[in-house]
């Protein structure tokens, strides 16, 4: 009886492994701004009201430097025995000053930019006035200097009216409290108006000196030394180093 040969079957081969993908999966980042306008325009109010406000602090040292040597004057008068005959002189001075005021406040209308407020024509009438009370108690170097006093500030007041060929305002057009002094950081274009679509009046070199007396929005009105007046976009000026620094 023959035997049955076993057939031995070959082992089966191993399943191929995968081949090693050499090739790595590479992440692209990619940053993509946004812009957003109305913080943008936030921004730049807030950098113009900066500039405001820097230079009110500044205009308010300059006026107490003003003050502390009116008060040095004054006293120098009242050693010195003031005449009845000079506290009249400056009260009527005193007084021709304020009637101008008023009618820079009443030529200028009520709102209108660089206009004189009530309330400038109001402190001069009280300086005025105090001024005559003074000057009835025989208190001749008081009265002098709060005559004195009542002159600088009307005139104060009537320099920010009375520029020459006062443009109109601009709707939304807001006054400076008082003028800044800036300097163009690059050269830039100054405009008829608050955009780009108004005609170019003239070029403006990095560095030149500017004066700035209100803006709209993110455009600012400036004057120049000559006198040239136009706008120019926020972010092409800067306060002047000379004024920040004083």
């Amino acid at each position: 009886m023959g035997g049955v040969a076993g057939c031995n079957h070959p082992a089966a081969d191993p399943a191929p492994a995968p081949a090693a993908d050499t090739a790595r999966a590479r992440v692209v980042t990619e940053t993509v701004t946004v812009r957003d306008k109305d913080l943008e325009q936030r921004v730049s109010r807030l950098e113009i009201a900066l500039m405001e406000r820097d230079a009110q602090v500044e205009d308010l040292q300059n006026r107490l430097e003003d003050t502390r040597r009116e008060v040095v004057r004054s006293m120098a008068k009242v050693q010195t025995l003031a005449t009845r005959a000079e506290a009249a002189s400056g009260m009527a001075e005193a007084e021709i000053a304020l009637q101008a005021l008023r009618g820079a406040a009443r030529g200028g209308g009520a709102g209108a930019a660089g206009a004189p407020s009530a309330a400038d024509v109001a402190r001069v009438k009280k300086l005025v006035d105090d001024a005559t009370n003074e000057f009835n108690k025989q208190n001749y170097g008081g009265a002098l200097y709060l005559a004195n006093q009542a002159k600088s500030q009307a005139g104060g007041g009537r320099t920010r009216s009375t520029g020459a060929d006062s443009p109109s305002p601009r709707p939304g057009e807001l006054q400076f409290s008082v003028p800044v002094d800036l300097q163009a950081t690059a050269r830039c274009k100054l405009r008829d108006g608050p955009g780009t679509t108004f005609r170019v009046l003239a070029t403006l070199e990095s560095g030149t000196a500017l004066t700035g007396l209100s803006h709209v929005d993110q455009w600012v009105r400036v004057t120049t030394d000559s006198g040239q007046t136009g706008w120019v976009f926020w972010n092409l000026v800067q306060r002047r180093a000379s004024a920040a620094t004083k």
